[in-house]
């Protein structure tokens, strides 16, 4: 995670706008092939992202970028943080199947099932991390008045630090809970799907 950190050392009394977290969000795929489901799982385990945390590969992957611009001004007796603006760079990476001949029409319900399940869950990602970017620019702000900018800085650095570290954690209890339910889900989801399909309202 990189922390970028503005000084802003300027005269007291200043009136700021209001600013809120922001994301920045985009998305790339890499291609499986494949008839079978078999074939489909196989492609997914060798040619998904490299995700090392794990050190395996994963059916999708979201890589985070957090930056952090502050603010500091100093004032009668000290400095504060005068404004604290967090962005969030997400970039998306999900699978693109292409069919090698013609696929049965239930390997197709189940990729379109999967395939959705992988989105929705890399977009779960996103906004973890958007939610962490908010709590993070209201921690900054709610520092206060220190007796010297360094001291604000270093406040700030440690904030930081805590926040993107229960981020961190955040996702991986995530990540947790998703794995022991997945089977369970994908069943509700093939089955909602189904009778979606039977009443018209959707497309195998």
């Amino acid at each position: 995670m990189k922390q970028l950190f503005l000084a802003a050392l300027l005269a007291g009394g200043i009136c700021l706008p209001v600013q809120a977290a922001t994301v920045s969000k985009s998305y790339s795929y890499f291609t499986i092939t494949g008839k079978t489901l078999d074939e489909i799982e196989q492609q997914l385990m060798t040619r998904g992202p490299e995700v090392k945390s794990t050190g395996g590969r994963h059916p999708g992957a979201t890589q985070m970028e957090f930056t952090s611009r502050i603010g500091y001004a100093e004032v009668k007796g000290g400095c504060a943080i005068v404004s604290a603006q967090v962005t969030v760079k997400a970039k998306v990476i999900l699978p693109r199947w292409r069919q090698n001949g013609k696929a049965a029409q239930d390997v197709k319900l189940i990729w379109n099932t999967l395939s959705s399940d992988i989105k929705r869950h890399e977009e779960s990602h996103v906004v973890i991390a958007k939610n962490h970017a908010r709590e993070l620019e209201q921690a900054l702000k709610a520092i206060g008045k220190q007796k010297s900018c360094d001291i604000a800085a270093s406040k700030a650095k440690a904030t930081s630090n805590r926040i993107l570290n229960a981020h961190d954690r955040a996702q991986e209890e995530f990540d947790r809970i998703e794995g022991i339910n997945f089977e369970s889900r994908i069943v509700r989801l093939l089955r909602y799907r189904l009778e979606r399909i039977d009443a018209g309202k959707l497309k195998n």
